[in-house]
């Protein structure tokens, strides 16, 4: 049966805005995690002005509200826990504004990342975070999710770029935080307290970004290794010899084997580790880079090294790298990805621990992702079909996330703590912390009516 708020709510819209019907129901109850909740209802929005007016609508009566960018996530962030209405921004995805002088980019949350990244570099600019899924995520599920991908070593993550927003507060409030130019001291930084806050304090119905100039040159190294320690302990070596790539991705031997057995094994470089580095600037520094940078990794025990120089060539060895979860997919086993992020420091530690947890809970792990920042996404790869396996990899989580937090890491790099890292976040706030983040969604959510059922 509907709602009794649902006949009342429609009244409000255009036609069309607001729908109930089954299938739309069912396509807005999950994003690429489990979990998966039936919301009541769905809105399409098509300005901010609608976003206010739903949320005076729903704050007088108390009912949830979920907002929702490309359905992306992996860790449940944009499921409606608890029904009542999902905001889908698939209607307010246009780019508002790109201007080159301030370099500065005005969006809709519903714009896909890879789009955005694609008219930017139209005016010869650059918008550096890049997370894998790109191509099919949205700015404003990044915003949500404090976004990273392989370039936030150099360049750092979606808050970085985040000079303003507009937001609607729970009860129909439209502010606007931040502005647009570089450097801005008046107030709080409160774009920095909704960046990454999973909609849970506000819905952001529009985002002010900054773009840099794009470099006009880039050049990439793909290395392979004997095994992944010694891939991390490379790392470690290029960091040494004062280089900061643009990017440095590590996969370890189970990601390798997946990814030969759904690409085919001429795809991939020989060897059980594989390290790619990118480099960007001037052209002739980019060239002189590269030797010192080949030589580095054969110094640091690289078996092979590929050298790719063009836009062609690094794209491929690119499209290599984003395949790798699709073919953990392939595999047929349940995939757990879990986005730890670890002092640099551990790289080595984490990759011999992976190792002892494969062991002692006699399940396989893949790890591969950001080695230059730490950000590596360990992925338990189990058969859930058979006894005891579902047992074994939640300890094998457990062991992780504790490891994790002991060497005074995050259990979340870039995923967010959605519905999936909710068990482990008491262990990794502390009391003090928690109760700070509770005060905070009081003040701006007193009626607790923000995709309710997460953390806060």
């Amino acid at each position: 049966m509907p709602p009794s708020w649902l006949r009342p709510l429609t009244a409000l819209f255009p036609r069309g805005v607001i729908v109930a019907d089954k299938e739309t129901l069912g396509l807005h109850a999950g994003d690429a995690w489990f979990a998966r909740t039936l919301p009541e209802a769905v809105f399409f929005p098509r300005q901010a002005d609608d976003v206010a007016k739903l949320l005076r609508f729903a704050n007088r009566r108390g009912i949830p509200v979920t907002a929702r960018g490309a359905g992306r996530g992996y860790v449940g962030g944009c499921v409606p826990k608890r029904g009542g209405i999902v905001v889908s921004f698939a209607k307010m995805n246009r780019v508002l504004e790109i201007n080159a002088v301030d370099g500065v980019g005005v969006v809709q949350p519903g714009v896909i990342t890879g789009e955005f990244q694609a008219k930017a570099r139209q005016h010869g600019l650059l918008y550096p975070p890049d997370p894998a899924s790109l191509k099919e995520c949205s700015l404003g599920g990044n915003v949500a999710t404090n976004a990273g991908g392989p370039r936030c070593l150099k360049y750092g993550v979606t808050r970085n770029y985040v000079l303003g927003l507009q937001v609607a507060l729970a009860d129909g409030t439209l502010v606007r935080v931040g502005g647009r130019t570089q450097k801005n001291k008046s107030g709080f930084d409160l774009v920095g307290i909704f960046v990454g806050s999973e909609g849970l304090l506000g819905i952001v119905t529009e985002i002010t970004l900054r773009l840099i100039p794009a470099p006009p040159a880039r050049a990439v190294l793909s290395a392979s290794f004997a095994d992944a320690s010694t891939a991390a302990a490379c790392v470690q070596h290029v960091f040494r010899e004062g280089f900061l790539p643009s990017a440095l991705e590590l996969a370890d031997r189970f990601t390798l084997e997946a990814a030969r057995k759904h690409l085919g094994a001429d795809h991939l470089p020989p060897g059980h580790a594989h390290l790619l580095v990118e480099i960007d600037g001037q052209p002739a520094s980019v060239r002189s880079e590269i030797e010192t940078l080949a030589e580095i990794l054969k110094s640091g025990g690289a078996l092979d090294i590929v050298t790719a120089t063009t836009e062609t060539d690094c794209e491929r060895l690119w499209d290599l790298r984003r395949q790798f979860s699709a073919s953990l997919k392939a595999t047929g086993l349940t995939k757990l990805n879990e986005d730890i992020c670890i002092p640099r420091s551990r790289l080595v530690d984490l990759f011999a621990f992976t190792a002892r947890l494969q062991k002692k809970y006699r399940v396989e792990i893949a790890s591969f992702g950001h080695a230059g920042d730490g950000n590596i996404h360990v992925n338990i790869m189990a058969d859930m079909t058979l006894p005891g396996v579902k047992a074994r990899s939640d300890r094998a989580l457990d062991a992780l996330f504790k490891q994790v937090i002991a060497w005074g890491g995050a259990i979340t790099g870039e995923h967010g703590i959605g519905l999936a890292k909710l068990p482990w976040w008491p262990q990794a706030a502390s009391p003090e912390l928690r109760q700070l983040h509770l005060r905070v969604k009081k003040a701006l959510d007193p009626k607790r009516i923000l995709n309710p059922g997460k953390f806060v």
